[in-house]
């Protein structure tokens, strides 16, 4: 399976970005996907994970309230939508593919990654 993320940017604080994660191929609706970032000089972090079905969603609690994800089967898209955008959520976004049907918060069990949109948000 290979991951392609798109939709990063440059935005100002307070807008809005969606970013898009294509599969190569669609027997990555059965898996859970996640959506992790990487700011300069941190470690990869959580940021949000949807289960295999949509049906259910987590945040981390920095995104929780102003992102959403969503996944549509039939195309094997993940979307990451950021509302409210802060300067500290600029980093790189990449998501990931979870070998089970739903992921967890961190980056085991994700065997797939794409490889990473840049998300920068100026005050």
């Amino acid at each position: 399976v290979q991951l392609q993320a798109s939709g990063g940017g440059l935005a100002q604080a307070g807008g809005s970005l969606t970013l898009s994660c294509a599969a190569s191929r669609r027997t990555s609706s059965n898996n859970g996907m996640g959506w992790f970032r990487q700011a300069p000089g941190k470690e990869r972090e959580f940021v949000a994970r949807i289960s295999w079905n949509g049906a259910i969603t987590n945040y981390a609690d920095s995104v929780k309230g102003r992102f959403t994800i969503s996944r549509d089967r039939a195309s094997g898209t993940v979307y990451l939508r950021m509302n409210s955008l802060k300067p500290e959520d600029t980093a790189v976004y990449y998501c990931a593919s979870h070998r089970g049907p739903i992921g967890g918060t961190d980056s085991s069990g994700y065997n797939y990654w794409g490889q990473g949109t840049q998300v920068t948000v100026s005050s």
